[in-house]
């Protein structure tokens, strides 16, 4: 990314924080968030839901939680086929 934009990797460290930064954030704050061209990060929540260890067979109660997922936009997909 440094090469690319032209900047020092230290640079392009710091950006790269400064955005995931701002992502959270903005996340924290609103459900989604849509980037024109790339795609949308959305906040979701995962159901509880019981799993099976394979080995012991013994099974286990996984409590509900929030998770971000990535859809990316058809302009994205497009570009990728």
């Amino acid at each position: 990314m440094a090469l690319r934009l032209g900047i020092s990797p230290k640079e392009a460290e710091q950006l790269t924080g400064k955005f995931v930064q701002t992502l959270a954030d903005t996340l924290d704050d609103e459900s989604s968030l849509t980037l024109q061209g790339f795609g949308t990060f959305e906040v979701r929540k995962r159901l509880e839901r019981v799993v099976v260890n394979p080995v012991t067979k013994v099974r286990q109660l996984v409590p509900p939680k929030l998770a971000i997922s990535f859809r990316p936009s058809n302009l994205l997909k497009d570009k990728h086929k």
